[in-house]
């Protein structure tokens, strides 16, 4: 997968980790000119560095900017909390399912308003998981442990059945590397418990929806996404990609956030400049006198590669609803990564673009932002997260919310 780090020791599921450049580039790149005409507010660019917790720092980030939507003051909302609570109940689940369970570090952007829900909320500031010696997240041991923990709870060692004093193992683990979690804490002078803070946030779970467009379940009905890493079986509102696309534009145009999963493994995928688009495929027919002597001689493999070298805009594919779901049937599409829609932009032929807010870190030409095609946002969103008021009125009325 190009330019992602792949996590091998907690699942190979774990995707949404990025091996960053040391410098980030200085310029835009060769041809491409962005001018941002919407932009919806939104705090600071995080990094979840070494983890494969991007639905955890996208969801985190998208609920911090409903704050603010709201009228809350800004608040750095601990990315770590969420992650915790759901390792440790992935842990659990692994073993009651005797190993069938998904245990990755992966997750869905669900995940975070599901921990809200049942656990609360602890500002970053009270609560880094960052207990372990290193100044930025680094999972590859935790996960490593946590696995191999899981694995032998599975094989019953024994004799048959299990102690009663495994949950403390894992619980012990989560506590030496994130943190043991406060049962009150003080946060600008008031003292609060995990849910009286989240109860502070004036964030109503229940006002939030998750929207996807596949043929294999019917329209207007939910699903539970079929991907490992929606492990708590949460159920998706499936709308033709049509009305899916409606509800993003309406969402940005009126300023509210939307956290993304989507397949961050194409060709067309330029996180060093700022990009990702789905260009159409150079033919033979599409080329004239030297360039097409040229292109005849070149290998499959460097036809490929040139086809994702961009000097500027290019032609990109149409996406149908068929093409969009042959992609995720072939497995072509995959649950690879979350990120938060913060914007619209055009380029200097007046396309239009998402800006895109990733977790990634700022060392990146756009300082942790890029632009992503509409072509590309439909043919590789897997899902949307958003506000209901995102969604109009007759759509509301087709999916009974």
């Amino acid at each position: 997968m190009k330019r992602i780090f792949l996590a091998t020791t907690f699942a190979a599921l774990a995707v949404c980790t990025f091996a960053k450049p040391d410098n980030k580039k200085d310029k835009e790149p060769e041809g491409f000119k962005f001018t941002d005409v919407t932009v919806i507010d939104t705090t600071p660019v995080k990094d979840q560095n070494k983890s494969g917790t991007c639905w955890s720092f996208s969801g985190t980030s998208f609920i911090e900017d409903e704050i603010l939507r709201l009228g809350g003051e800004p608040v750095h909302i601990s990315e770590m909390f969420t992650v915790r609570n759901c390792y440790d109940e992935k842990v659990d689940r692994y073993v009651r399912m005797y190993g069938s369970a998904n245990l990755a570090a992966g997750g869905s952007c669900p995940d975070v308003l599901y921990v809200m829900r049942k656990y609360g909320a602890i500002p970053d500031s009270v609560y880094t998981g960052l207990q372990y010696g290193e100044e930025k997240h680094n999972h590859g041991e935790l996960d490593g442990l946590l696995r191999a923990m899981a694995d032998v709870l599975v094989k019953k060692p024994n004799g048959g059945s299990l102690s009663t004093a495994w949950p403390k193992a894992v619980d012990g683990v989560l506590d030496a590397y994130l943190g043991a979690v406060p049962e009150t804490f003080v946060y600008k002078g008031k003292e609060y418990t995990p849910k009286t803070y989240f109860e502070s946030l004036g964030i109503d779970p229940d006002d939030y929806v998750a929207l996807t467009s596949f043929t294999h379940h019917p329209f207007y009905e939910t699903f539970v996404l079929e991907v490992p890493d929606n492990w708590i079986n949460f159920e998706y509102y499936n709308l033709p990609l049509d009305e899916l696309m409606i509800v993003t534009d309406n969402a940005v145009d009126n300023k509210m956030p939307i956290a993304w999963a989507a397949d961050v493994s194409e060709g067309g995928f330029k996180w060093y400049d700022g990009l990702a688009l789905m260009p159409k495929e150079k033919t033979e027919a599409d080329l004239t006198g030297t360039e097409l002597s040229r292109w005849v001689k070149l290998s499959d493999a460097d036809r490929k590669k040139e086809q994702f070298e961009f000097n500027g805009p290019v032609d990109e594919i149409e996406v149908t609803q068929k093409l969009r779901q042959d992609m995720f049937d072939q497995q072509s599409t995959t649950d690879d990564h979350g990120m938060e829609i913060v914007g619209r932009a055009t380029d200097q032929y007046g396309k239009q673009y998402y800006k895109v807010k990733n977790s990634w870190d700022t060392n990146q030409i756009y300082d942790g932002y890029l632009y992503v095609s509409e072509p590309y946002f439909k043919a590789k969103t897997l899902s949307i997260l958003v506000h209901k008021d995102a969604v109009p009125a007759e759509i509301k009325a087709k999916l009974g919310i």
